[in-house]
């Protein structure tokens, strides 16, 4: 995908910078969020059995929970401990043609899980020693490792609390 360059850029800039004038709430003058939080995020995998094996024994999530979708007959609804009473959900379709995970409007373009500094040097060593691909603190953003799961579903491992971007508190 072909990155803005020149005046066109200058553009997106300025609309970012008007969007943020006119719209973010920052400090005292926010209002309460209207629920209490994420309960969890669901996505589409192409194998239950894989996708377990990925997400509990190579990344060391528990699975808390798998169930027969209520919405499609013999599709499966499953569950992954993500901490911080956070969970990340999974459905398979079967019979369903999955195409090749790309970006797109109302696509996902990755998941992020906070981790401290012990279970990020884990996430490294595990994935060193397993020769798995990812993209991390070689590329100069040293808080950051991106890999992607058997489905295609990019996850990125963040040495940053929850709530917090670029080292700035932004919710409690």
């Amino acid at each position: 995908m072909p990155q803005p360059e020149g005046p066109e850029l200058d553009r997106v800039r300025a609309r970012r910078d008007d969007l943020r004038d006119r719209y973010l709430h920052a400090g005292a003058a926010r209002p309460a969020a209207p629920t209490r939080g994420i309960h969890h995020a669901a996505f589409i995998c192409r194998d239950v059995e894989e996708t377990v094996r990925f997400y509990q024994e190579f990344l060391g999530f528990p699975l808390v929970e798998l169930v027969e979708n209520r919405d499609y007959a013999g599709s499966s609804h499953f569950f992954f401990d993500v901490g911080g009473g956070n969970l990340l959900g999974f459905f398979d379709f079967p019979g369903h043609d999955h195409p090749a995970f790309g970006e797109t409007i109302g696509g996902i373009q990755h998941l992020a899980l906070s981790v401290d500094a012990e279970a990020f040097t884990r996430v490294k060593g595990v994935l060193d020693a397993a020769g798995l691909t990812y993209l991390g603190p070689d590329r100069g953003v040293e808080d950051s490792l991106y890999i992607e799961d058997p489905n295609g579903l990019r996850v990125e491992f963040y040495l940053e609390e929850p709530g917090v971007f670029l080292g700035k508190r932004l919710v409690d």
